[in-house]
């Protein structure tokens, strides 16, 4: 009787994880940001019930130990955004993420017993996976930073849909500025600049991997300011 039990909580913790399909935070999404990425926060805000309402069930969903991988990054990148969308709007109007007190640093995000902030998630679980294209897919709000997608990452997809966000950002001439001689990039690319170089393979080899450029070794490399005014 105990191993049918023991059994039935693995099974239902399998398929309850990977049932979690983020159809209402993809809903919401869809709702509030445009195919560019902007947000409308003055509309998301006054639906702020239905935002809260996607936030309890990422509060009752968090990844267990029988989560695979891309469940598990999928989680965390969509709840970077959600939480991301959440402390803007709990502020708004605002000019910048910037201007409120302690975005990043505030453990306002729920993962069962445990109160994390958004740093957490970004340097303690998701760079920790040793997946760089991360930092394409997470969005601080502001228009230096990758593009918001109006969809959500899902497990079955996230392959692809990080492809396409570090190719997108990469080849985005408003946040990065690529010729084969000289680069002038985003800062993601300098104050992360260990997740993408490899015992044997520099940033640039990083980059040629998806700009449409063909940059030369010895390229000159810049790193543009960062535009942190609001993404709508």
């Amino acid at each position: 009787m105990k191993k049918y039990i023991a059994f039935f909580v693995f099974f239902s913790v399998q398929i309850f994880s990977q049932n979690f399909d983020y159809k209402d935070y993809g809903l919401l999404l869809n709702k509030h940001v445009s195919k560019q990425g902007n947000v409308n926060y003055h509309l998301l805000q006054s639906n702020k019930a239905d935002l809260n309402e996607v936030v309890k069930q990422f509060e009752v969903n968090y990844p267990t130990s029988k989560w695979s991988r891309n469940e598990v990054l999928a989680y965390y990148i969509n709840a970077y955004n959600l939480y991301t969308l959440k402390k803007v709007v709990d502020n708004y109007p605002i000019k910048s993420i910037k201007n409120i007190n302690n975005a990043w640093d505030d453990k306002f995000i729920k993962l069962g017993s445990k109160k994390v902030s958004l740093s957490y998630i970004e340097h303690d679980i998701l760079r920790k996976m040793n997946e760089p294209r991360i930092h394409f897919a997470i969005n601080c709000a502001s228009f230096s930073c990758p593009n918001l997608i109006n969809e959500a990452y899902l497990p079955k997809t996230l392959e692809n849909q990080l492809e396409l966000a570090a190719k997108k950002f990469i080849n985005d001439s408003s946040k990065n500025i690529i010729t084969a001689n000289e680069i002038k990039i985003s800062e993601i690319f300098n104050w992360f600049a260990k997740d993408f170089k490899t015992k044997n393979n520099s940033l640039i080899d990083y980059l040629n991997k998806y700009a449409e450029v063909k940059i030369n070794e010895n390229a000159k490399i810049r790193y543009l300011d960062y535009n942190w005014n609001l993404n709508e």
